[in-house]
Formats: structure tokens, C-alpha cells, sequence
């Protein structure tokens, strides 16, 4: 049996995961269903502001954006911290005409899709990962 974590924190906010043994299997069916391996992955739910420090201090990158996914990644085992804004989250499920959790959900799973070694630079890359999205969105309704 393989010893894995799936940790959700918060940092200057007040947040409340809703339903978290549901979200953290349906993350460890998508890794596993993905040839990975669960281990350490930690999810940290925080401001813009705070996301904003982190942003610019380790990818020199001046910018808001909703997730920094931290690669720790061993072999096939996926460890992990991401840092995920809830202020961009609310923002962009608003800009999206999508639920709050419908958007949450989606960033939540984006991370790991980075972890898998999806990226989302390019036009093509973009429009993989939503459709990845999407697809892993669809198991956990």
C-alpha cells in the first residue's frame, strides 16, 4: 500500500474546503488512472496578495495568477505544494460564467496536469489542458 498525503491548507485567508475526502480521492483516481503514484502533495489556499510574493520571490514573475504549482515530482510519484489564490478563483469564475466550485475544482486539477508534464505556453497547450480539464472535471461530478 503506498503511503500518500493529500493536504489542504490555508495562509491569510478564511477558507473552508467543502467535501475534502471526496476532492482528495477524486485527485489520487486521476493521478493513479495516469500511470503516477500519490505522494506528498500539499494544496495551499491563500490571497492574491500573498500568491503575488511567492510569484515574484521564486519565478520572478510580477503578475497575479490563481495557481504556482511547486514540481517535486520523484520517478512516477507526484509531490507537490501548490499555492492557489482564492481571490482569483472567484474572479475568474465570475469572468467565466462558471460556480465557484466548478472553477476551484478546475485549478485544483490543473496543478496535477502540470505534474503529469502538461503545460499551457502555447495556443495547443492551452486548449489540451481544458480539454483535460474538462475530462477530469467530468469524474468528479
Amino acid at each position: 500500500m503506498n503511503n500518500f498525503e493529500v493536504n489542504f491548507f490555508v495562509e491569510q485567508i478564511d477558507f473552508v474546503v467543502e467535501d475534502e475526502n471526496r476532492i482528495r480521492e477524486w485527485i489520487v483516481k486521476v493521478i493513479e488512472d495516469n500511470n503516477f503514484i500519490p505522494g506528498i502533495i500539499n494544496y495551499i489556499f491563500c490571497s492574491d496578495e500573498y500568491l503575488l510574493k511567492i510569484n515574484r520571490k521564486h519565478l520572478n514573475h510580477d503578475f497575479y495568477t490563481d495557481i504556482v504549482t511547486f514540481d517535486y515530482v520523484q520517478a512516477n510519484q507526484i509531490n507537490s505544494d501548490m499555492f492557489i489564490s482564492i481571490d482569483r478563483v472567484k474572479d475568474n469564475a465570475v469572468n467565466n460564467s462558471k460556480s465557484f466550485y466548478e472553477e476551484f475544482h478546475r485549478v485544483v486539477i490543473h496543478g496535477i496536469l502540470h505534474l503529469f508534464g502538461y503545460n499551457d505556453k502555447t495556443d495547443e497547450e492551452k486548449k489540451q489542458m481544458r480539454f483535460l480539464e474538462d475530462k477530469y472535471l467530468s469524474l468528479l461530478a
